[in-house]
């Protein structure tokens, strides 16, 4: 399986960055979809609003954050975005990008830890 990275949307795109897959519920505020270069939006595997805003008000609650995103990851949406992602991984190099500001937690960060968990990365 190949391997991935996190990075910010709004970091500059490298040739080393394969498929650029946005992991965010909303598009990222101030960048295009030209200079954003992304390839896949893959909004069904991040959080839901509600949690979304919930750990935007609390960020300290992290590992609680973590805990309620990794139940949303089970419905059949996520499954399906999270299968999706799985086969990009298969092909080659894959970049999940995300807007927040805080590069250590953040829903990609949350989103690669359960991707380990569940062995996807193998």
């Amino acid at each position: 399986m190949a391997s991935f990275v996190l990075k910010r949307v709004y970091e500059q795109p490298a040739a080393t960055d394969g498929k650029r897959i946005l992991v965010d519920r909303l598009w990222p505020r101030g960048i295009s979809k030209e200079k954003a270069h992304i390839d896949l939006w893959l909004k069904e595997i991040a959080p839901s609003d509600a949690l979304r805003k919930q750990f935007h008000g609390k960020p300290d609650d992290w590992d609680a954050f973590c805990g309620a995103y990794a139940d949303e990851l089970t419905s059949e949406t996520a499954q399906v975005a999270a299968r999706e992602l799985a086969q990009h991984l298969r092909e080659g190099p894959v970049t999940l990008l995300y807007a927040a500001r805080d590069e250590e937690r953040n829903n990609a960060v949350a989103l690669k830890i359960w991707l380990e968990k569940q062995g996807s990365l193998r």
